[in-house]
């Protein structure tokens, strides 16, 4: 989004963009569920979020960032260890569960949300040492602001977890077997004492067939990774592209990932976050 102002004297000129006038603040969970049911492509929420971050201009909600912990935390812990070849510890990751933004914003808000809210939790949770976060490849893109953000991409696999139900709700199997699996299965159907696999044949679910790429980004740069670190270019020899929902080579989409902005993403930080603004 750029300002057109008339000159007196005749002729146009372009402002600046309206990205750093966006404003951070921690918002409540209800607040942050409220608008991610409403613009995020998947209409839920990850029910491991415990920070929520609003994205404000014009004193008005237009996007939020959701951190807290991923589905199986150890899973996960080995991929960082410190700079003593130690394993980071429990409470010293997190994963940004959800990141949705409407279409008010400028271009590039969604790289500027998330380097703002990472200085907010370098400074005020410093035992925060790294970043976890995953891109959909399968219902939405494949993780271009996690990649002009400054990720690390460390993994591209096929995602056999997410399943479509003939009225086009989505669900995952990972989560249903959660904590958080009873209240979803209630909301999808699930009959009692039934089993993924019976429901799945019940319903008529099917797979969707997609990719999951995996990113890491390191607060604390002691830190290292212990995976192999992924070259950018490995998402298109491997058919992983996406934009919006459809591959890349569905839609002619040609751009560099520098200025392919646009896509939304998708995964404890302290009460002492509660800051007014960045």
């Amino acid at each position: 989004m750029k300002i057109v102002t008339a000159m007196p004297y005749g002729g146009y000129v372009i402002l600046m963009s309206r990205v750093k006038d966006i404003r951070l603040k921690v918002i409540p969970s209800k607040v942050a569920n409220d608008f991610v049911k409403k613009h995020h492509y998947s209409r839920s929420v990850a029910f491991g979020s415990r920070l929520n971050f609003g994205c404000f201009l014009d004193s008005t909600l237009h996007g939020v960032l959701q951190y807290g912990n991923p589905i199986d935390k150890r899973k996960v812990l080995p991929l960082v260890f410190t700079e003593y070849n130690e394993m980071v510890g429990w409470n010293e990751f997190v994963e940004l569960n959800r990141m949705v933004f409407d279409d008010y914003l400028p271009k590039y808000s969604e790289s500027r949300c998330i380097a703002v809210s990472i200085r907010l939790i370098k400074k005020n949770a410093p035992h925060i040492k790294w970043i976890l976060s995953f891109a959909d490849g399968t219902q939405c893109g494949d993780g271009t602001i996690y990649r002009a953000s400054g990720f690390k991409l460390t993994n591209i696999k096929e995602n056999k977890s997410l399943c479509k139900m003939p009225n086009g709700v989505v669900f995952n199997e990972i989560s249903t077997r959660q904590l958080q699996g009873a209240s979803l299965r209630r909301k999808i159907g699930f009959r009692l004492g039934e089993t993924i696999k019976l429901f799945k044949e019940r319903t008529g679910s099917v797979a969707i067939k997609g990719n999951q790429l995996r990113y890491i980004y390191l607060i604390d740069k002691t830190c290292k990774i212990t995976v192999p670190i992924l070259p950018f270019s490995k998402i298109k020899e491997m058919g992983a592209s996406m934009y919006l929902g459809k591959k890349i080579c569905d839609v002619g989409v040609k751009r560099s990932t520098a200025s392919f902005q646009d896509v939304g993403g998708g995964a404890i930080p302290t009460t002492s976050l509660h800051l007014n603004y960045a």
